[in-house]
Parts: C-alpha cells; structure tokens; sequence
C-alpha cells in the first residue's frame, strides 16, 4: 500500500470540500436545523460524486471525461435549478424544535439529493486532472490498486471534513430557537438560490481577452 498516495488522497479531499460554497451551504442548513447526521448525511452524497470524479481522473478514463465536459452547459443548468429549488424550498420550510429530530426528513433523500447536485458539476474532473500534478502526486503502474487507494484518500478526506464540520455545527441545535432557525433558513435559503441563479447566468455570459 502506497502509505503517500493515500494521504496525499486524504489532502486533496480536505482542499475539495472545505471552500464553503453552494453546497457546503445545504450541508450547513440541514445540520442546524435538522441535526448533524442529516448535514453527514448530506455531505457523504457530496463525497460519493467528488470520489467518482477522483476515480475518473485517476484511472484515466478519458473517454468518460471528455462526455461529460463536453455536457457541462447540461449539468451546469441541471446543478443551478436544483440549488434555486433547494433554497426557495428552505425558505419557506418551518424549522423543527431546536431539540427534537424531524420525523419527515429522510437520510436517503439527504444523501441522493447532494449526489445529484455534485455529480451537475463535472468540472470538478478538471480540479483533480490540475491538483494532481500540482501535489507532485504520481499514480503509477499497470494496475487498479494505486489508483483505487488514491480514490480511497480523497473520499475518506472529505468525509473526516464533513462529520467534522456537520458534527460541530448540529452540537448547536440545543442552543438555537425555533424563530432563530426559521432566520437561518431565510438566510441559507437566500444564498443557495443566488449561487444557482449565478451558475445559471454564467452559461450566457462570455468572457473576450483581447
């Protein structure tokens, strides 16, 4: 086992996930109004897409690849309605008690809704085809093992991130009231729809260098 490979995995899992944007900002959502294990949830769907996105590069499937940023215009207004959606939803949602768990709140659909939201971007092949050699990471051989344990890093990277993160911020709950997570709400909501309606407006806008 390639002990360096694995936690150079680890580092960029750690560097994918903790930017706070769109994404980050559900994750944070959901962990104070619904609890940490609905944030965790929520963030391992996240990983799951960020580590297939890993195994793409790493394994080198440029065939894959080159589909799905040749659909990125595709995705990118999938991921931008999706984050309006999410966010005009958790406005006008009614928060829990701060110190009960929401009986109507599923983890399956936590996880499946942030798998579809990461899985929108896939420029995010582009981050690791780039961060890779910026590491000085070489995945060498003829075989899947380096590869997968690269994989195995970045995903178990994000993941520590995430429960840490959702984890410290659901610890909060039992100090919030119910008017104090409708405003969190408002707030989250707000921003989740304005990072979608900017990935939106970024297919019509074109950038000329002269």
């Amino acid at each position: 086992m390639d002990i360096g490979l694995f936690i150079n995995g680890i580092i960029i899992g750690i560097a994918l996930a903790a930017p706070v944007g769109p994404i980050a900002f559900v994750c944070i959502q959901r962990s104070l109004a619904n609890g940490r294990l609905h944030g965790i949830s929520s963030g391992l769907g996240i990983a799951t897409a960020d580590a297939f996105y890993a195994a793409v590069a790493a394994f080198g499937l440029a065939l894959i690849s080159d589909f799905l940023l040749a659909r990125q215009r595709f995705f990118r207004l999938f991921g931008g309605l999706a984050l309006i959606a999410i966010g005009i939803r958790i406005i006008y949602s009614e928060p829990p008690q701060a110190n009960t768990t929401p009986e109507n709140e599923s983890f399956i659909a936590d996880y499946s809704t942030m798998l579809a939201i990461a899985l929108a971007n896939p420029l995010t092949i582009l981050f690791f085809t780039l961060i890779i050699p910026g590491f000085g990471v070489v995945i060498s051989g003829n075989t899947w093992f380096n590869p997968t344990i690269f994989v195995i890093g970045v995903f178990l990277g994000e993941m520590g991130w995430w429960i840490f993160l959702c984890g410290t911020l659901g610890s909060m709950r039992d100090y919030l009231t119910r008017e104090r997570l409708h405003l969190i709400n408002r707030i989250a909501g707000a921003v989740i729809a304005v990072f979608g309606a900017v990935l939106i407006a970024s297919l019509f806008v074109t950038f000329d260098i002269a």
